[in-house]
């Protein structure tokens, strides 16, 4: 069985780089793990470790980096635990899996104008019953279809075969799990690493939503970068913003408007880091394709990523987690596995979350170069190439459940979040000692203004 957390480790590192750094101290802990018919459990750990790795090396640790494989799980779910108040539920009512004339296909509703695109080609549907029935007059290919072309997000199942066979299944396996751009001009980095808060200092624009862009951000904001997420005016995710604003700033810009877009070029002047999840090409319609950017920010590290790859007939379609699940095999897998009547996606959103810390990886290995010859560059990675690798990795092994969480698991201080206060479970990852920590409880989307820490008079530069 192929050992994933050193396969992502070497694909998460720059071809340049030391293979020796390989060699860095890496201590996977805990037993048990997740039901699935894929090693998820082991890529939960394994990513997290990968970022971690990239951390020890950008901030020169010796010490080791330490995953707890349990609590790695729990992360891949939920860390939040709130106390007197609830997240909305993370799905609209009518999302989900639905069977057609020649098979299953899920339909992605959670955004107004996704909803109202598959309510275009479907009808309005005022609950789930009335949307089976309307799906189940279609074959799930030519409703796939319709509902991309209305501007929505829709998923046939198709099995691990048919995802191999596909033009956009061989365009995907055939991209690196990490996509390396060097940069072509060398630009000393504004930003170095502090002892005891290594990632203090660094400004981290993020443009990116649910859910491996948050995840990436969350992480570096963990070891005290400034991440400053800027969204539209009319943006919201209630079910996920209180898992994943942790340690951030949160503001809003409609760059539509001449004033928000003199905010953003000002902000992203000032940034070390852009990490962004927008499609292909839309960030180029806004007039901040990659020559503007570079223009504003010479040297800057910019991060990307995609839901169904770079290359192939499918780049730059419309995907969540649970879409790609459904087109590349894994959910159909699941219901093998489990001889179930219905889909059986992972037991957790694993693909973004496992991207995400990869995502962050790819930050730390660009900061290190960076530092290092002052050259930088951009990344790019997509979540079915994570899917690629979860599959590749083999088929789980009979392993007990994960012990239950218990009152251990939780850190002891008490989070005063925008809705109320809550805790958090235990970080997973310590590196050389130094182990996660936020300086800023969860909070809404738009509660702040866009400025980095010192224009808002927190820390220095």
């Amino acid at each position: 069985m192929p050992d994933l957390a050193e396969e992502l480790a070497a694909q998460t590192r720059l071809p340049v780089e030391d293979p020796s750094q390989a060699a860095r101290a890496l201590r996977i802990s805990g037993t048990g793990t997740l039901p699935s018919a894929f090693r998820v459990t082991e890529l939960a750990a394994a990513s997290i470790a990968a970022a971690g790795l990239a951390l020890a090396e950008v901030a020169g640790l010796d010490g080791p980096v330490a995953v707890d494989r349990r609590l790695a799980s729990f992360w891949f779910a939920t860390s939040l635990r709130p106390e007197n108040w609830r997240v909305p539920a993370p799905w609209d009512p009518v999302a989900g899996d639905y069977r057609t004339r020649d098979g299953w296909i899920r339909l992605h509703t959670n955004a107004p104008h996704h909803r109202a695109a598959a309510e275009r080609v479907l009808g309005a549907q005022a609950d789930r019953a009335g949307m089976a029935r309307a799906v189940a007059g279609w074959d799930k290919t030519a409703l796939e279809a319709a509902i991309l072309d209305a501007g929505g997000c829709a998923a046939e199942m198709r099995g691990l075969a048919d995802w191999t066979g596909h033009p956009q299944g061989r365009a995907v396996a055939a991209e690196p799990l990490v996509a390396f751009t060097p940069a072509a001009e060398r630009t000393a980095s504004r930003w170095h690493p502090r002892a005891g808060r290594p990632l203090a200092g660094l400004r981290v624009l993020d443009l990116t939503r649910v859910l491996a862009g948050p995840v990436a951000t969350r992480f570096l904001a963990g070891f005290g970068a400034d991440v400053l997420r800027i969204d539209a005016p009319d943006w919201d995710e209630p079910a996920i913003v209180p898992e994943t604003t942790l340690g951030k700033t949160c503001s809003r810009l409609d760059l539509r408007r001449a004033a928000d877009r003199a905010t953003f070029a000002a902000l992203l002047a000032g940034a070390d880091v852009l990490v962004h999840g927008y499609r292909p090409g839309a960030l180029d319609g806004l007039g901040y394709g990659p020559e503007a950017r570079r223009a504003l920010a010479p040297g800057l590290i910019d991060v990307s990523l995609d839901a169904y790859g770079w290359t192939g007939p499918w780049a730059g379609r419309r995907g969540f987690d649970s879409l790609v699940q459904m087109s590349c095999g894994l959910a159909e897998a699941g219901q093998r596995w489990r001889q179930a009547e219905s889909p059986v996606p992972l037991p957790v959103q694993a693909l973004d979350h496992a991207t995400g810390y990869l995502m962050a990886a790819a930050v730390l290995r660009l900061l290190a170069r960076r530092l290092s010859d002052g050259t930088g560059g951009q990344a790019r990675l997509s979540l079915a190439r994570t899917a690629a690798i979860l599959i590749a990795a083999g088929p789980a092994e009979p392993a007990p459940a994960l012990a239950p969480e218990t009152r251990e698991d939780l850190a002891p201080e008490i989070e005063a979040t925008s809705w109320g206060p809550a805790r958090r479970l235990r970080p997973p990852l310590v590196v050389a000692g130094t182990a996660m920590r936020w300086d800023r409880a969860a909070r809404r989307l738009g509660d702040d203004a866009p400025a980095w820490g010192r224009e808002r008079g927190v820390g220095a530069r």
